[in-house]
């Protein structure tokens, strides 16, 4: 069930990943992708799933790598 969590909670991040691509929506990635990406992380290492931490670690960094490029992490 956690890993079902996990992996539920990446593909929705990487939606919202996707979506704060868009200029002026880098926004989404503080509200809506590194929350829901933790939240999956959290609940892969409760499940011990490691497709879904891996998946959660990728979208975390993508989401942190365009905050930096972006100029939301400073």
């Amino acid at each position: 069930m956690w890993n079902t969590l996990s992996i539920v909670a990446g593909v929705l991040a990487a939606l919202a990943l996707l979506l704060g691509f868009i200029p002026l929506l880098g926004w989404t990635n503080w509200f809506l992708t590194l929350p829901l990406a933790i939240l999956g992380l959290i609940f892969g290492a409760v499940g011990r799933s490691r497709p879904g931490q891996v998946l959660n670690l990728v979208l975390i960094a993508l989401a942190a790598l365009r905050l930096f490029l972006g100029g939301g992490v400073l």
